[in-house]
């Protein structure tokens, strides 16, 4: 059986161990990522300081070597190659593409200058090549990061950290020049709800509180109220953070609870980019099933910033030809199976896994499980699908070429890796990413 699996991150890549471990049936996994980089988020989406969660790449690797896998960069679905062309070269395709949109505050002034989406930043900071141009004004005192997740401390570490801390990592070269000159001072992290459904995990909050340079600060009256919570527990450490003293000279990392933006307010004198946010105090209630919803108490204040991050969630954009759930922006599916969203029908041979199927919810490990679950499905309902007959494996390949793609194979990435690596030795950190997809296709073209 022949399957396509499109994008590199950590769902396809564990639907492909999933189904290059089977037994029971021979498979040839095609990996599509319209970047010549594999990885996705892990490479994209992780931060710079994370090199631990980072290491994750080898087991991946580890994959790519087997015989019956491919990797195909630098191709995009919907432009490159349609999906028409994937079912007429493979018996089932497995969609793996991740939330590359942004959810936004829906409030007046989102749109101004000095009001960028965290997933900007985070691909900006992680050479990400769609963000490589972004522009990210650090030349203000005060940052609102709007959002209790862990991107959100992601992106408040990654403000905070000193020069020293950020040159270990493998920072994108132009985020860590700007990061250097960086003016901010003060991060404040919102959140609408309270401390106890912040969503943020321990991990996350715990090396907020080991910042060379920068101290969390936590009102105790925000904590008032709150059970007592599980040892280690985000609860534990917000209180550690609310008892200790603040060292003098150090940046401030201020955790806010149960307040929304309502409004984002422009300097009329400085060029109308960001002057502050309009927040509404809220008040938690109880709903009949249990779970707990913030509501508005109308007590509006006014909280002065230079610049604010939204950082409220991920989103799937709609692919050409991929049935698509407007209401839930994901690929429509029922347990990793795509169906026509008009009619809830299945799709046959095509199926979603990662954040396309669930949002963004789940740590990468996590992702394992649930990819092979769905592969699950791909084995149950793929009996005699191997049995209609398909071009050689070969020839997209051909067909992709004809069209000017330049591919990329697993064996050129090394060699971008190796590229990488060797730079980044230069300067101490891990590595130095490629940040252009032209300049990486430069470095490969005497081998293509």
């Amino acid at each position: 059986m022949r399957v396509a699996i499109i994008g590199s991150g950590p769902a396809g890549f564990y639907a492909a161990e999933a189904l290059l471990r089977r037994t029971d049936v021979k498979v040839d996994v095609d990996v599509f990522d319209r970047l010549p980089t594999p990885y996705g988020l892990v490479r994209g989406g992780v931060a710079p300081d994370h090199q631990k969660i980072k290491s994750v790449a080898r087991v991946f690797a580890a994959t790519a070597a087997r015989p019956s896998f491919r990797f195909l960069g630098n191709v995009r679905l919907g432009g490159d190659v349609t999906v028409e062309d994937l079912r007429r070269h493979y018996h089932q395709i497995v969609y793996a593409t991740g939330n590359e949109a942004d959810r936004r505050l829906g409030i007046p002034g989102e749109g101004i200058e000095r009001c960028t989406p965290a997933s900007v930043f985070v691909g900006w900071y992680n050479g990400h090549p769609d963000y490589r141009r972004a522009r990210i004004d650090l030349s203000v005192r005060r940052v609102a990061v709007v959002g209790n997740g862990n991107v959100a401390v992601d992106v408040a570490r990654i403000l905070l950290r000193s020069r020293a801390e950020l040159e270990r990592t493998d920072i994108a070269a132009h985020a860590l020049e700007a990061l250097r000159e960086s003016r901010v001072e003060e991060v404040f992290l919102l959140g609408r709800r309270g401390p106890e459904q912040a969503a943020f995990t321990p991990g996350e909050l715990k090396e907020l509180g080991h910042l060379e340079d920068a101290d969390p600060v936590v009102d105790p009256a925000a904590l008032e109220g709150c059970g007592p919570g599980e040892p280690g527990g985000n609860l534990e450490l917000l209180r550690s953070f609310a008892a200790r003293p603040l060292r003098p000279g150090r940046k401030r990392l201020h955790l806010r609870f149960l307040v929304s933006p309502t409004a984002i307010l422009a300097d009329a004198d400085a060029g109308g980019g960001v002057a502050a946010l309009e927040l509404e105090r809220n008040r938690l209630e109880r709903r009949p099933d249990g779970s707990v919803v913030a509501r508005g108490t109308g007590e509006k204040e006014r909280l002065e910033v230079g610049l604010v991050f939204p950082a409220v969630g991920y989103a799937a954009d709609p692919i050409p030809g991929v049935p698509h759930d407007a209401k839930a922006r994901l690929i429509a599916n029922r347990d990793g199976r795509v169906v026509d969203p008009a009619t809830g029908q299945a799709v046959p041979g095509e199926y979603v896994v990662g954040w396309a199927r669930t949002g963004p919810q789940g740590l990468i490990g996590e992702h394992k499980r649930a990819s092979a679950q769905v592969v699950a499905h791909m084995i149950a309902d793929g009996t005699g699908l191997d049995a209609r007959a398909l071009p050689p494996r070969e020839a997209i390949d051909g067909l992709l070429r004809e069209r000017g793609v330049k591919l990329v194979s697993f064996q050129d990435w090394k060699q971008l890796d190796d590229v990488e690596v060797a730079r980044g030795a230069r300067r101490g950190a891990p590595r130095d990413k490629i940040v252009d997809v032209d300049a990486m296709l430069a470095i490969l073209a005497p081998a293509q």
